[in-house]
């Protein structure tokens, strides 16, 4: 009896270890699908955040570059209005506030051709100092000598700064064999201000030094002329309806794009060319400006200070100025000391 019940219970230990079995099997599967279907969701979730960051990130680009357009856009609107004030200055030749008060800008202007007049004519020997006697005793006849009618005149008496003393600094960054230069139209007009004779000497009968002579003066040594029609003249365009005929030269930039500090010009647009010879162009079609001026000054920069000239080295390649009296003629080359 005993042997005959044991396999009964094995059977039912038997059915219920296989149903515990499937049991578990399903358990397992379930579970494993939960698990599979919650890491799909939560895969899912992610690669949405992921994709809407995405798109964050891409609208928050472009607003950074619609706003780095605009910046980029003011900031060349502010470097033109930049440039049209000191375009302005240029032309009102207002650079500081040295000018005396109640000075009349004519009187002024008058005032300061009587001193170059009497300047030029200290120098007795020199050959402006002749042809400035010559005009200011036999004013219309010079005009029509052969000797002097392609001589426009001298550097110092052809062109003007409304400030006395961005004149003098000038007056020295050129130095007065320049500034007493003799300006020739053509090379017709220079060789007819001195002759030589057969043994190539200096024809001291003809020429500037004859006409020295028949005035009861001499010349001596060495002197200047500039020839207009072999200088390069600028080439490029000039400021717009500007009486002046201004160049437009390009003005100097720091790496932001913004002009140096205390940045006032450039020296060749603070000259006043005079009316009489605003309408002079040589036979190719240029003015005094791009021509005269342009060679003598090139891109020659003119600061407020000497401390802003320095600091904007970097930007300056063809010499600067300050209103204080620093001098820089080229890359290099300081002119140290006071004048």
């Amino acid at each position: 009896m005993q042997f005959s019940g044991q396999p009964k219970a094995l059977a039912v230990v038997e059915t219920t270890t296989t149903s515990i079995q499937v049991d578990l099997n399903e358990a397992s599967l379930v579970s494993r699908d939960e698990v599979q279907n919650g890491g799909f969701s939560e895969a899912k979730s992610i690669m949405e955040s992921s994709e809407k960051l995405q798109d964050d990130l891409r609208m928050l680009g472009m607003k950074i570059k619609q706003h780095e357009d605009s910046l980029k856009l003011l900031r060349n609107q502010k470097n033109k209005l930049d440039d049209t004030i000191l375009d302005m200055q240029v032309t009102l030749g207002k650079y500081h506030s040295s000018s005396s008060p109640g000075v009349n800008k004519d009187e002024s202007h008058l005032q300061s051709e009587h001193e170059t007049t009497e300047q030029i004519l200290r120098h007795e020997k020199s050959a402006a100092g002749i042809l400035c006697q010559l005009k200011a005793h036999h004013g219309s006849q010079a005009s029509h000598l052969s000797l002097t009618k392609d001589v426009l005149g001298v550097v110092a008496t052809l062109g003007k700064v409304d400030d006395e003393n961005l004149s003098r600094i000038f007056s020295e960054y050129l130095g007065v064999q320049t500034m007493l230069a003799v300006v020739c139209n053509t090379f017709e007009g220079v060789k007819a201000l001195e002759t030589f004779n057969q043994d190539g000497c200096i024809d001291k009968t003809s020429g500037l030094h004859g006409l020295a002579a028949s005035i009861g003066r001499s010349l001596d040594g060495r002197f200047l002329v500039i020839c207009l029609e072999n200088l390069r003249p600028y080439a490029g365009d000039f400021v717009a309806e500007d009486r002046q005929r201004r160049l437009d030269l390009l003005k100097p930039r720091l790496p932001n794009g913004e002009c140096p500090p205390g940045f006032l010009g450039f020296a060749v647009n603070m000259i006043n060319v005079d009316s009489s010879n605003l309408s002079f162009v040589t036979a190719s079609g240029e003015g005094l400006r791009e021509t005269l001026f342009y060679n003598l000054f090139s891109h020659l920069q003119v600061y407020q200070t000497r401390a802003e000239m320095v600091r904007a080295l970097p930007c300056i390649s063809e010499g600067a100025i300050s209103l204080d009296g620093g001098m820089i003629r080229s890359n290099g080359v300081f002119s140290l000391g006071s004048r």
